[in-house]
């Protein structure tokens, strides 16, 4: 049966395939859905000096910018292993500004989609560009 992310889901586990991971061998692949309706994946790469690395959501975050989009409608996080694999925090306030709270995160590993969140869930009560308003 298909699901209307299917297309996220595969762009991300695709995304996730090119990921650089040398250190932690953890993969991550990202992909968003944005306003527009186009698809932009990113990555994690890792780096020898551990905190100069790169999410795979801040990846995506930032192909979709190059490709002129602004506004976030969902986006799809794709990992291997036991656990869900949600947006670190930094990414979730990457996230947040780009994307409302009722933005929804698909959690995926290789046999599908395993959780849904909004963002208001993941990062309640958040800082955003409104705040400075």
């Amino acid at each position: 049966m298909t699901q209307p992310w299917d297309d996220l889901f595969d762009a991300a586990r695709e995304a996730q395939g090119r990921a650089y991971a040398p250190y932690s061998r953890f993969r991550v692949g990202a992909a968003i859905r944005a306003a527009s309706g186009r698809i932009h994946a990113g990555c994690n790469v890792e780096n020898a000096a551990y905190p100069v690395g790169t999410c795979a959501e801040a990846g995506a975050v930032a192909a979709m910018l190059l490709a002129g989009d602004r506004a976030i409608a969902e986006i799809l996080v794709f990992a291997e292993g036991p656990e869900l694999c949600t947006p670190c925090g930094a990414c979730r306030q990457r996230l947040r500004e780009f994307g409302a709270g009722t933005m929804a995160i698909h959690v995926a590993g290789p046999e599908g989609v395993r959780a849904r969140f909004t963002l208001g869930e993941l990062l309640p009560h958040a800082f955003g560009p409104d705040t400075l308003a």
